[in-house]
């Protein structure tokens, strides 16, 4: 299944290992030292439209990537906790 992750983005939910709120996890060191890596690396996706209240880590084909995204961490889980359940009544 596909999640909308913002800014007309569309993901496969396979892909995504987690998501984080911005604010909250980014207080720690090596959350920032993450981010400042996928920087560098030119690994990071910003979809944002503004300032970016999360990220999504994403795998695909054995690369990592992350994704910035005005859509709130929760928004986010409720909207993947709803695919997973119109996926298991599929």
């Amino acid at each position: 299944m596909y999640i909308h992750i913002g800014n007309n983005c569309i993901i496969n939910d396979k892909e995504i290992v987690a998501v984080f709120d911005i604010d909250n996890s980014s207080i720690s060191v090596k959350t920032r030292n993450f981010l400042n890596l996928a920087e560098k690396e030119k690994k990071i996706i910003n979809i944002s439209s503004d300032i970016p209240r999360s990220f999504i880590v994403c795998n695909k084909e054995n690369k990592n990537y992350v994704y910035l995204s005005q859509l709130s961490s929760s928004t986010l889980q409720k909207r993947i906790e709803r695919m997973k359940k119109e996926e298991f009544l599929i």
